[in-house]
Protein backbone atom coordinates (compact mmCIF):
# COMPACT_ATOMS: atom_id res chain seq x y z
CA UNK A 1 0.00 0.00 0.00
CA UNK A 2 1.37 3.37 -0.93
CA UNK A 3 2.21 5.52 2.06
CA UNK A 4 -0.53 8.05 1.25
CA UNK A 5 -3.13 5.23 1.44
CA UNK A 6 -1.86 4.24 4.87
CA UNK A 7 -2.01 7.87 5.90
CA UNK A 8 -5.57 8.14 4.55
CA UNK A 9 -6.94 5.22 6.61
CA UNK A 10 -4.96 6.31 9.68
CA UNK A 11 -6.52 9.77 9.50
CA UNK A 12 -9.96 8.28 8.80
CA UNK A 13 -9.71 6.18 11.97
CA UNK A 14 -8.78 9.29 13.97
CA UNK A 15 -12.18 10.82 13.15
CA UNK A 16 -13.74 8.32 15.61
CA UNK A 17 -11.77 9.83 18.49
CA UNK A 18 -13.34 12.53 20.67
CA UNK A 19 -12.23 14.42 23.77
CA UNK A 20 -12.76 12.52 27.01
CA UNK A 21 -11.89 9.13 25.48
CA UNK A 22 -9.29 6.61 26.53
CA UNK A 23 -7.69 5.43 23.28
CA UNK A 24 -5.63 2.35 22.46
CA UNK A 25 -2.73 3.33 20.19
CA UNK A 26 -1.78 0.50 17.83
CA UNK A 27 1.59 -0.54 16.45
CA UNK A 28 2.75 -0.83 12.83
CA UNK A 29 3.13 1.14 9.63
CA UNK A 30 -0.57 2.05 9.24
CA UNK A 31 -1.38 2.62 12.93
CA UNK A 32 1.64 4.97 12.92
CA UNK A 33 -0.36 7.51 10.89
CA UNK A 34 -3.33 7.22 13.26
CA UNK A 35 -1.05 8.05 16.20
CA UNK A 36 0.50 10.95 14.25
CA UNK A 37 -2.95 12.39 13.52
CA UNK A 38 -4.01 12.04 17.18
CA UNK A 39 -0.81 13.87 18.16
CA UNK A 40 -1.59 16.65 15.69
CA UNK A 41 -5.12 17.03 17.07
CA UNK A 42 -3.86 17.10 20.68
CA UNK A 43 -1.46 19.89 19.78
CA UNK A 44 -3.53 21.93 17.32
CA UNK A 45 -7.15 21.27 18.35
CA UNK A 46 -6.75 20.68 22.08
CA UNK A 47 -8.05 17.10 21.78
CA UNK A 48 -8.20 15.81 25.35
CA UNK A 49 -7.61 12.06 25.47
CA UNK A 50 -5.61 9.46 27.36
CA UNK A 51 -3.57 7.06 25.23
CA UNK A 52 -2.73 3.44 26.06
CA UNK A 53 0.12 2.05 23.97
CA UNK A 54 0.67 -1.42 22.52
CA UNK A 55 4.48 -1.40 22.21
CA UNK A 56 7.61 0.46 23.26
CA UNK A 57 7.81 1.85 19.74
CA UNK A 58 4.33 3.39 19.92
CA UNK A 59 4.99 4.67 23.45
CA UNK A 60 8.07 6.55 22.22
CA UNK A 61 6.10 7.97 19.27
CA UNK A 62 3.21 9.12 21.50
CA UNK A 63 5.54 10.71 24.05
CA UNK A 64 7.30 12.70 21.31
CA UNK A 65 3.90 13.93 20.09
CA UNK A 66 2.85 14.99 23.59
CA UNK A 67 -0.07 12.53 23.88
CA UNK A 68 -0.91 11.96 27.60
CA UNK A 69 -0.45 8.27 28.42
CA UNK A 70 -1.53 5.74 31.02
CA UNK A 71 -0.62 2.07 31.27
CA UNK A 72 -3.31 -0.54 30.65
CA UNK A 73 -3.18 -1.31 34.40
CA UNK A 74 -4.35 2.21 35.24
CA UNK A 75 -7.59 2.10 33.22
CA UNK A 76 -10.76 0.01 33.60
CA UNK A 77 -11.74 0.19 29.95
CA UNK A 78 -10.62 1.68 26.63
CA UNK A 79 -13.18 3.47 24.45
CA UNK A 80 -11.56 2.89 21.06
CA UNK A 81 -8.40 1.06 19.95
CA UNK A 82 -7.04 1.45 16.42
CA UNK A 83 -4.48 -1.05 15.16
CA UNK A 84 -3.29 -2.76 11.99
CA UNK A 85 -3.72 -6.42 10.98
CA UNK A 86 -1.79 -8.85 8.77
CA UNK A 87 -4.74 -10.91 7.46
CA UNK A 88 -8.51 -10.63 7.87
CA UNK A 89 -10.97 -13.36 6.86
CA UNK A 90 -14.62 -12.79 5.84
CA UNK A 91 -15.78 -13.78 9.37
CA UNK A 92 -13.52 -11.01 10.78
CA UNK A 93 -11.10 -13.40 12.42
CA UNK A 94 -7.61 -12.05 11.85
CA UNK A 95 -3.89 -12.61 12.23
CA UNK A 96 -1.76 -9.97 13.91
CA UNK A 97 1.78 -9.93 15.22
CA UNK A 98 3.90 -9.41 12.13
CA UNK A 99 5.53 -6.54 14.02
CA UNK A 100 6.09 -8.66 17.11
CA UNK A 101 3.72 -6.78 19.46
CA UNK A 102 0.82 -9.27 19.46
CA UNK A 103 0.69 -9.85 23.24
CA UNK A 104 0.53 -6.17 24.21
CA UNK A 105 -1.89 -5.54 21.32
CA UNK A 106 -4.22 -8.28 22.59
CA UNK A 107 -3.98 -7.08 26.20
CA UNK A 108 -5.04 -3.58 25.10
CA UNK A 109 -7.74 -4.90 22.73
CA UNK A 110 -9.43 -7.02 25.41
CA UNK A 111 -10.94 -4.17 27.54
CA UNK A 112 -11.72 -2.09 24.41
CA UNK A 113 -15.33 -1.15 23.64
CA UNK A 114 -14.75 -0.39 19.93
CA UNK A 115 -11.83 -2.16 18.28
CA UNK A 116 -10.91 -0.87 14.80
CA UNK A 117 -8.39 -2.30 12.32
CA UNK A 118 -6.85 -0.14 9.60
CA UNK A 119 -5.53 -2.08 6.59
CA UNK A 120 -5.08 -2.05 2.84
CA UNK A 121 -7.27 -4.31 0.70
CA UNK A 122 -4.48 -6.89 0.21
CA UNK A 123 -4.98 -7.91 3.87
CA UNK A 124 -8.57 -9.01 3.21
CA UNK A 125 -8.34 -12.73 2.40
CA UNK A 126 -10.73 -15.64 1.84
CA UNK A 127 -8.98 -17.83 4.42
CA UNK A 128 -6.35 -17.18 7.09
CA UNK A 129 -2.97 -18.90 7.03
CA UNK A 130 -0.87 -17.64 4.11
CA UNK A 131 0.63 -15.14 6.57
CA UNK A 132 2.69 -17.05 9.13
CA UNK A 133 0.93 -17.27 12.49
CA UNK A 134 3.03 -15.78 15.31
CA UNK A 135 3.02 -17.59 18.64
CA UNK A 136 4.63 -15.82 21.60
CA UNK A 137 6.40 -18.28 23.91
CA UNK A 138 8.43 -17.94 27.09
CA UNK A 139 12.14 -18.44 26.54
CA UNK A 140 12.37 -21.38 28.94
CA UNK A 141 11.25 -24.49 27.08
CA UNK A 142 10.91 -22.70 23.73
CA UNK A 143 12.90 -25.33 21.86
CA UNK A 144 10.71 -28.09 23.28
CA UNK A 145 7.61 -26.23 22.04
CA UNK A 146 9.28 -25.78 18.66
CA UNK A 147 9.67 -29.56 18.42
CA UNK A 148 6.02 -30.06 19.43
CA UNK A 149 4.91 -27.69 16.64
CA UNK A 150 7.22 -29.54 14.24
CA UNK A 151 5.67 -32.90 15.18
CA UNK A 152 2.20 -31.48 14.47
CA UNK A 153 3.29 -30.42 10.98
CA UNK A 154 2.97 -26.69 11.76
CA UNK A 155 6.29 -25.80 10.05
CA UNK A 156 7.65 -23.60 12.85
CA UNK A 157 10.51 -21.12 12.66
CA UNK A 158 11.93 -18.89 15.36
CA UNK A 159 11.61 -15.23 14.44
CA UNK A 160 15.09 -13.73 14.06
CA UNK A 161 16.57 -10.24 14.15
CA UNK A 162 18.52 -8.81 11.23
CA UNK A 163 21.66 -9.94 13.06
CA UNK A 164 20.38 -13.53 13.10
CA UNK A 165 19.64 -13.69 16.83
CA UNK A 166 16.27 -14.79 18.16
CA UNK A 167 13.85 -11.86 18.21
CA UNK A 168 12.82 -10.89 21.76
CA UNK A 169 9.47 -9.16 22.30
CA UNK A 170 8.89 -6.14 24.56
CA UNK A 171 7.67 -8.69 27.14
CA UNK A 172 11.00 -10.59 26.82
CA UNK A 173 9.56 -13.63 25.04
CA UNK A 174 10.43 -15.41 21.79
CA UNK A 175 8.14 -15.69 18.76
CA UNK A 176 7.70 -18.91 16.82
CA UNK A 177 6.04 -18.34 13.43
CA UNK A 178 3.90 -21.20 12.10
CA UNK A 179 3.76 -21.59 8.31
CA UNK A 180 0.32 -23.22 8.18
CA UNK A 181 -0.76 -22.29 4.65
CA UNK A 182 -4.46 -22.55 5.57
CA UNK A 183 -6.22 -22.29 8.92
CA UNK A 184 -9.54 -24.10 8.67
CA UNK A 185 -10.77 -23.39 12.19
CA UNK A 186 -9.12 -20.33 13.78
CA UNK A 187 -11.08 -20.65 17.04
CA UNK A 188 -10.12 -24.31 17.61
CA UNK A 189 -6.49 -23.62 16.71
CA UNK A 190 -6.42 -20.60 19.02
CA UNK A 191 -7.80 -22.68 21.88
CA UNK A 192 -5.28 -25.47 21.21
CA UNK A 193 -2.31 -23.09 21.20
CA UNK A 194 -3.47 -21.16 24.27
CA UNK A 195 -3.76 -24.40 26.26
CA UNK A 196 -0.11 -25.34 25.64
CA UNK A 197 2.17 -24.68 28.62
CA UNK A 198 4.83 -22.16 27.62
CA UNK A 199 2.64 -20.42 25.03
CA UNK A 200 1.87 -16.92 26.29
CA UNK A 201 -0.47 -16.02 23.43
CA UNK A 202 -0.89 -16.23 19.67
CA UNK A 203 -1.65 -13.92 16.77
CA UNK A 204 -5.20 -15.16 16.11
CA UNK A 205 -7.65 -12.41 17.01
CA UNK A 206 -11.03 -14.17 16.85
CA UNK A 207 -14.30 -12.30 17.35
CA UNK A 208 -12.57 -9.18 18.62
CA UNK A 209 -12.75 -6.51 15.91
CA UNK A 210 -15.82 -4.26 15.47
CA UNK A 211 -14.87 -2.25 12.40
CA UNK A 212 -12.30 -2.49 9.59
CA UNK A 213 -11.21 0.57 7.62
CA UNK A 214 -9.88 -0.66 4.27
CA UNK A 215 -7.85 1.38 1.79
CA UNK A 216 -7.98 0.32 -1.83
CA UNK A 217 -7.64 1.66 -5.35
CA UNK A 218 -11.21 3.00 -5.12
CA UNK A 219 -10.54 4.88 -1.88
CA UNK A 220 -11.46 4.05 1.70
CA UNK A 221 -14.33 1.80 2.76
CA UNK A 222 -15.56 0.95 6.24
CA UNK A 223 -16.70 -2.60 6.96
CA UNK A 224 -18.67 -3.33 10.13
CA UNK A 225 -18.30 -6.73 11.75
CA UNK A 226 -21.60 -8.42 12.54
CA UNK A 227 -22.22 -9.15 16.21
Amino acid sequence: MRVNMKEMVGKQAATYIESGMTVGLGTGSTAYYFVEEIGRRVKEEGLDIIGVTTSKRTKEQAEKLGIPLKSVDEVDFIDVTVDGADEIAPDFSGIKGGGGALLMEKIVATPTKEYIWVVDESKMVEQLGAFKLPVEVVQYGADRLYRVFESKGYKPSFRLTEQGDRFVTDMKNFIIDLDLGKINNPVALGDELKAMTGVVDHGLFNGMVNKVIVAGKDGVKIVEAKD
